[in-house]
């Protein structure tokens, strides 16, 4: 049996994560109406009035099951309607002609990932920061939930790079992890669960509304997925900077509360030499200088080698597999080459 035709599905699956890169690129997002991720906010958002009922007005402290239990059982059920469609688009992609497989299979894993409209948005703020302080503050609203009617511009600039660092995990890296390990349903699982973390997850009261039982199952379902992906990100990021102290990263990235999202945040800061942090919250690099202008640009700039690197990372990793996989194989051919 011929190396090359063993090796077709490796290699379909990393050309499909180049293809959604260069259409990414080139293209940018669907319109709204075919945009998977849309779908998915919407189907949230219509399920939300019965998971979190307009009564849910409990104690801080009080443990309600009954809204953890809708909240969970909504997940599940948007959850599977949503990897079972994308399995059946995989399926179907599948029956292509096998030089078409990878081009189909990237431009529907490309509405997962979103670098472009990421790195786009981020240039924006600093772009509206030249400008004025007010005109900074209005864009980075677009980007971030927190209020930053208050923010100075190192707090704007910060607050992107944050961003940008995070969402580096969250847009990119973390669907391109779930694709490449369980094809298209792995990378809509994920994509789902980060969603309904964003729209759910929050902890307390969130716009008049106490969400922390209605969202735990989602954060914490986004937790367990994103585990592993963040800190692929953060170790992409050191490689893009040269490298960095891991013994230093982990301390770092454990001073956030979440278990996952200081991991890229506190590689970015090492990385560029800058303090990141939200007042009350933490201080990532604390030593590290005020941010300038010039650092939105070295931010977006880390972030590109950081994908090249992972990338590299992720071939290399499936032509391991393969090997390991079929050495018997491979050591025939080419010792009867020899």
């Amino acid at each position: 049996m011929s190396t090359l035709f063993l090796f077709a599905p490796f290699l379909t699956v990393f050309l499909a994560v180049l293809v959604a890169f260069a259409v990414d690129h080139f293209l940018g997002e669907p319109p709204l109406r075919w945009h998977p991720v849309v779908w998915m906010g919407k189907a949230l958002e219509r399920c939300t009035p019965w998971v979190l009922t307009s009564s849910n007005a409990l104690a801080v402290d009080a443990k309600d099951w009954k809204t953890f239990s809708r909240g969970a059982l909504v997940w599940l059920v948007l959850a599977s309607f949503f990897v079972i469609a994308s399995w059946g688009f995989h399926l179907a992609i599948q029956q292509a002609p096998f030089w078409l497989v990878p081009l189909l299979l990237g431009f529907v894993l490309k509405p997962l990932l979103a670098w472009r409209m990421l790195f786009a948005e981020v240039q924006a703020v600093e772009a509206a920061l030249q400008i004025s302080l007010a005109a900074g503050r209005e864009r980075l609203a677009w980007l971030v939930s927190r209020d930053v009617t208050e923010l100075s511009a190192d707090q704007v600039r910060q607050s992107a790079m944050e961003s940008l660092a995070e969402n580096l995990n969250d847009s990119v890296v973390a669907p391109i992890f779930w694709f490449l390990l369980l094809g298209l349903p792995g990378a809509a699982l994920y994509r789902f669960a980060n969603t309904a973390d964003a729209m759910w997850g929050y902890k307390g009261v969130y716009k008049g509304r106490r969400w922390e039982w209605a969202g735990k199952w989602a954060a914490r379902a986004d937790d367990v997925l994103s585990w592993l992906p963040a800190r692929l990100t953060a170790l992409a990021l050191a490689v893009a900077a040269g490298g960095l102290s891991l013994k230093q990263l982990r301390r770092e990235a454990a001073l956030t509360p979440s278990p996952n999202s200081g991991w890229p945040m506190a590689a970015m800061a090492l990385a560029i030499c800058v303090c990141l942090h939200k007042p009350g919250v933490y201080a990532l690099n604390k030593s590290g200088r005020a941010t300038q202008a010039a650092d939105t640009n070295s931010a977006l700039r880390l972030g590109n080698f950081a994908l090249f690197w992972f990338v590299v990372a992720a071939f290399l990793v499936l032509t391991a597999i393969f090997l390991i996989a079929n050495y018997s194989v491979v050591a025939a051919q080419f010792g009867g080459a020899l």
